[in-house]
């Protein structure tokens, strides 16, 4: 069962016991992410959520670290655009701990200028890893091409002049303005008692003050083309159209419509073009949502003498689901996605996740059932009308890196669109 607490400053505590689990995962997400950023603090968020593991005014970074290693369990955090989490997977007995470490790294953190230092060179050595690995940076310039000159399409690592000048100051200020308890969500799932939780929660975060919910810039979606040129052994191609946000009614339609397009060896585009042609090893379409934007996806690597037939088809393939998507196809889309839910949800960590990420969008946590429901309306004729709205788009945007010299431009991609 599913229990909903919010105290007086504005901190919600969601909690499930999951019957049968003799371990639990409990975590702080805090409404601050890339999006959250201004131009000059880009990078930051991901810095910080670096940082408080750095030490706190109770706890050393390897104490934080045994703290919670020294009875079997694991912490980690996160960066996204719209949050930061963070989070441990513990044992019953030891959820008070994990909480009071929890609340420690995200409220005490000191940012010792020693150890900013040491980070800043690990963030550093994480955006060269990045840059060396093009289907991870590809989908950064992907959100770029779609969202310039705003933060909804800034990179979550952010660039490195910023990264090498961030100090105390920055931290402590971007604290002030997004850490605040209205603007965090604190979840457990497993074996927990919401009431203990409650009262820890109470102790731990009720003395501070609601700070209001920042001003953020709402997403622009421009759609644009960015060709990086490179000698690799394959062309990274990924092409994106705008789709509905967290609370756009066309919201399962649109993940129907690319799970069946791409999400699975028996999807439209795995068959078409990797395994009726070859032409890939690796394909596939997803459909991610935002607060107030979503994105369309679809990546493929090939060989650059390959590059212009793996494009040419997969508009080929996106025209032709708006006019022949079958019953059959939509109805296994909606069984792999009912099913990839429930499995997922097997896991304290992925239920307490999804708790936070829910409370946050819509202020209640939907159950299975009603989500279900939502999935099974979705019909042929959603998809194919959705299908079709979706490619008389002309804001398309396109990422391309390696040997791609051969690969259409954008323009020509939206042509034949068109056609």
């Amino acid at each position: 069962m599913i229990e909903l607490t919010t105290l007086p400053n504005g901190l919600r505590i969601v909690t499930e016991r999951m019957p049968g689990l003799a371990s639990a995962s409990v975590g702080v997400w805090v409404l601050a992410g890339g999006r959250h950023e201004r131009l000059e603090q880009n990078g930051i968020a991901h810095f910080l959520e670096h940082m408080a593991f750095k030490g706190t005014k109770t706890r050393t970074a390897l104490q934080i670290a045994e703290a919670i290693e020294d009875v079997g369990g694991y912490i980690n955090a996160y960066t996204s655009r719209e949050a930061t989490a963070y989070y441990a997977r513990v044992l019953k007995a030891d959820v008070g701990l994990a909480l009071d470490v929890i609340s420690d790294i995200v409220l005490n953190s000191v940012f010792d200028p020693r150890e900013i230092e040491v980070e800043r060179h690990v963030i550093l050595q994480e955006i060269g890893q990045a840059l060396d690995t093009p289907d991870d940076i590809i989908f950064d310039w992907l959100q770029e091409a779609a969202y310039p000159d705003q933060a909804m399409g800034r990179t979550i690592l952010g660039p490195s002049e910023n990264i090498e000048r961030f100090g105390r100051e920055d931290f402590e200020r971007f604290v002030a303005e997004h850490y605040g308890p209205d603007q965090m969500i604190l979840s457990a799932a497993g074996a927990v008692d919401h009431a203990a939780i409650v009262k820890q929660a109470e102790r731990l975060f009720g003395h501070l003050r609601p700070i209001g919910a920042p001003a953020v810039q709402l997403a622009r979606w421009s759609g644009n083309e960015r060709r990086e040129l490179k000698d690799l052994e394959q062309v990274h191609f990924a092409l994106a159209f705008e789709g509905p946000g967290y609370r756009d009614a066309d919201l399962y339609t649109a993940q129907v419509y690319a799970t069946a397009l791409g999400g699975g060896m028996s999807s439209r585009l795995f068959q078409k073009i990797r395994e009726e042609r070859g032409l890939c090893y690796s394909i596939f379409a997803q459909a991610g949502a935002y607060d107030d934007t979503g994105m369309i996806t679809i990546y493929a690597g090939t060989s650059g003498e390959e590059v212009a037939d793996l494009c040419g088809l997969t508009i080929d393939e996106l025209k032709r689901a708006a006019e022949d998507m079958t019953e059959a196809e939509v109805a296994r889309a909606r069984a792999q996605m009912k099913a990839g839910m429930l499995m997922g949800l097997e896991s304290p960590s992925s239920r307490a996740e999804r708790m936070a990420r829910n409370l946050a969008i819509w202020g209640r946590v939907p159950g299975l059932d009603e989500v279900s429901t939502l999935i099974d309306g979705v019909t042929v004729e959603a998809v194919r009308s959705y299908a079709g709205r979706m490619i008389a788009q002309d804001r398309t945007a396109l990422a391309l890196y390696g040997p791609a010299e051969a690969a259409p431009d954008l323009a020509g991609l939206r042509r034949r669109l068109a056609a």
